[in-house]
This record gives structure tokens, sequence and C-alpha cells, in this order.
């Protein structure tokens, strides 16, 4: 199963950079004002879902859902929820952080929620990779200079960080007090994240 690419209408900045996240064989869903990155991204939609109140209606021969403006889940969710139907399993979100905080915390929990379906889910900005730690530890290697772990669920306990300035070990991180943040790998290593119990969403830094 090749990989979903959701495309939201968020700013991007830096297209070279989130481009080569890109991979051939992607299945590309872009939402209503996130078709405003065709030519940015240079790929083709493979599906295109929105109610349109942030871009016109398009016409083209691609399989297009329409929504109403009325109703519960985002472009961006419904996008998810239609991907996860027809059978995918790893998702990269494009264009879901911006000026928005509402939205941009609303697709932060998308993550949460592919983490709780087993699903693999990554968040790209201009500036950053977003991602969920819970059951298997991440990595985080020396190309980014610094990197956060927050925690946006609960409480996470037995948080182990190898290989970084600020290590830990069978720590604990609640929502009220977020001491993680902007943390460094060693010079020349990679700084290994570990979580016995909860999630934490871990944001690795490209560039300041």
């Amino acid at each position: 199963m090749s990989r979903c690419v959701i495309i939201g209408g968020a700013t991007i900045a830096r297209y070279e950079d989130i481009k080569k996240y890109l991979r051939q064989g992607d299945f590309h869903i872009f939402c209503d004002n996130g078709l405003r990155h065709v030519e940015g991204l240079g790929v083709e939609p493979d599906l295109i879902i929105g109610d349109f109140d942030s871009h016109e209606a398009p016409e083209l021969p691609v399989e297009t859902i329409f929504l109403p403006r009325a109703k519960d889940d985002t472009d961006s969710v419904y996008a998810v929820k239609e991907a996860l139907k027809r059978g995918f399993e790893d998702f990269l979100l494009l264009g879901v952080i911006g000026e928005r905080i509402d939205h941009s915390l609303g697709n932060l929990s998308i993550l949460l929620k592919l983490d709780s379906l087993g699903k693999r889910g990554l968040i790209v900005d201009d500036y950053s990779e977003m991602e969920i730690v819970s059951h298997s530890p991440a990595l985080v290697g020396p190309e980014f200079p610094f990197f956060s772990l927050l925690n946006i669920s609960g409480t996470a306990r037995g948080i182990t960080v190898e290989n970084a300035k600020f290590p830990l070990e069978d720590s604990e991180i609640d929502c009220e007090y977020q001491y993680g943040v902007s943390n460094e790998p060693l010079p020349g290593m990679s700084a290994c994240i570990s979580v016995k119990e909860g999630r934490l969403l871990l944001v690795k830094v490209r560039r300041d």
C-alpha cells in the first residue's frame, strides 16, 4: 500500500524543503485551499476533498468529494478518515500547521488518532517534523539541531532520553509542565527517546 499525503491550506514557504519528503507512488489528497500548493509541490491530486469555503470549487478530471460547510470534521480530518477507509497505513500531512492556531492544534490531534489506530503519521512544516512517540522508540538524528517533547494527551511516564544534551531517565511529563522543550542531540549522535506509558509529541526542528 502506498503512502497517503494529505495537503492542507496552511502556508508553505519553503517548497523545495517540503518536496524532499515526497516519494514516487504517494497518493495525494488535496483539501480545499490546499489546492493552491499544487504547483509549488509539483504533484497532481489523486483525490480532492473540501467544502470550498476558502478555494473555488475545482473543475478537474479528478475524483472530488464535496463536503457541507456545516459539519463536525474539518476537511483535513475528513480526508484522514477517507484515507483510512481506503486502507492506508502511512500518512504524511503537509500544509496543516499555520497561522490559525485552532486549526493547527486540531490537526496535531490527527497524529494522536493515527497512533491510537496503530498507523504512522508525520506532520511536516517549513521548520520541523512532528510525530507521536508511544510504544516504539524514536530517534532524532544529528541533522536536527533541536527537538522538543510535548505532552498533548494525559500524562506520559517512564520517559527516557539518551544521547541528548538534557537526558532523562524514567521521567514523567504532564500537560501542565512542558519542561521537554528545546533539547539537542549530542554532537554526531542520534538522540533516542522511549516512553513506557502514555504518548508524547516529538518535534524535530530542522532550522530556527
